[in-house]
């Protein structure tokens, strides 16, 4: 179809899964600072008044049971928890995390001539594509951004009465293939009792239309604002949450195949993550080097083998270059073993909990190597290879 709608959401840094998303990052980054080369898998599952964390770890300088607390309870009272059923200070805290197997270590340690193995079995997805600047589907990348505005609004206080727990979803309008306006929005926010539905709505329609293109906000009868009336009871008092459900969201909000493993929590060995980051970052530059308007790449490995056992690419009719030729030139320009992927995206380093919400793709890379898998660095030798 030429013209057709597409539907993509969002969800805030304080909806229940993605504070498990941010408690697992956090304290990765936390490890990654004392041990650069630390071995971590952290899983967190937040209900009322309670925060359970529980996973495997191996490190020269592991973190005491006091430090970890202090990590997770730190990133939720930077969320803003401050509530009677969910209180970063006051939630009842478990740690069940314990040592790494030595069965996945002898896999995928380094070890004489054996080059470090893959941390796991999987398929990972990257992908780009000319809809926005950022290289991203139009639909997951306004419902991200009109959430990071609407958290900075509550914040800093520009916005009051609203609580953490949020989503967002817009359904774009696409002509000729290309989107060009939203056909409806619906945003749900957590709120203050006594604030009622037109007033959330008076404060959030400006918000909600300044994250838009020009022209782009939908009309009136479209745009939906807390649809059941009322958000008082929300983030983990009103529904748990565990680290790895809102995969879709982290990545192309359903415009592009996910393999199925999450990103947060992991430590860089683990391809589930690094992978998938090689893969995005292959992908934007094929479409920044102007070999196509679209470009899908799955990236496939084996438990403790080394180098993928697949590479596929999938240009959508738009390519200027043969996939087959595009796959080898990718090959030669980039190791893709779990150690190649991590020197040359440089992500050892404590970057990964300010990926946990809004997405981990059409960010800006930052100084200190945060985002680096979104650099286009690679764009003007793969046009000087193919083109």
């Amino acid at each position: 179809m030429r013209s057709y709608l597409f539907t993509s959401e969002s969800v805030s840094e304080g909806h229940p899964d993605k504070i498990c998303d941010c408690v697992s990052d956090a304290i990765l980054d936390a490890y990654l600072r004392e041990d650069k080369e630390a071995r971590v898998a952290v899983e967190t599952m937040v209900t009322t008044n309670r925060i359970i964390v529980a996973g495997e770890t191996r490190s020269a300088a592991p973190l005491s049971d006091a430090q970890i607390e202090d990590c997770a309870r730190q990133r939720i009272r930077a969320i803003g928890y401050e509530q009677e059923g969910f209180h970063w200070k006051n939630a009842d805290f478990q740690n069940h995390i314990h040592g790494q197997s030595p069965d996945i270590a002898a896999g995928v340690d380094a070890k004489g001539n054996k080059d470090e193995g893959a941390g796991d079995q999987g398929m990972m997805f990257g992908y780009a594509c000319r809809e926005t600047e950022a290289l991203m589907p139009a639909p997951i990348f306004y419902a991200h951004k009109i959430l990071r505005d609407l958290a900075k609004a509550r914040l800093s206080g520009r916005v009051a009465g609203l609580g953490p727990d949020a989503k967002s979803q817009i359904t774009v309008l696409y002509e000729d293939g290309k989107p060009v306006r939203a056909a409806a929005i619906v945003l749900s926010t957590q709120h203050e009792a006594g604030l009622s539905q037109s007033e959330i709505r008076r404060h959030l329609r400006p918000l909600v239309e300044a994250a838009l293109p020009a022209g782009w906000m939908c009309g009136e009868k479209d745009f939906h604002v807390n649809p059941t009336g009322q958000f008082v009871i929300g983030g983990p008092d009103g529904d748990a949450g565990l680290t790895g459900r809102k995969i879709i969201v982290d990545s192309y909000g359903g415009a592009a195949p996910h393999g199925g493993g999450a990103f947060s929590g992991k430590d860089p060995t683990k391809v589930d993550r690094s992978a998938a980051y090689a893969a995005r970052y292959l992908a934007k530059n094929v479409v920044a080097a102007s070999l196509a308007e679209r470009c899908t790449l799955q990236l496939a490995y084996a438990i403790g083998v080394s180098e993928p056992i697949a590479l596929y690419a999938d240009l959508h009719g738009t390519g200027r270059v043969e996939e087959a030729r595009l796959t080898a030139a990718l090959r030669e320009m980039m190791n893709l073993s779990p150690r190649g992927i991590r020197e040359h995206l440089g992500l050892n380093r404590p970057i990964y909990a300010r990926s946990a919400a809004y997405g981990h793709f059409g960010r800006e890379p930052e100084s200190d190597g945060g985002f680096s898998w979104e650099k286009t660095d690679l764009a003007s030798r793969l046009q000087e290879a193919l083109c």
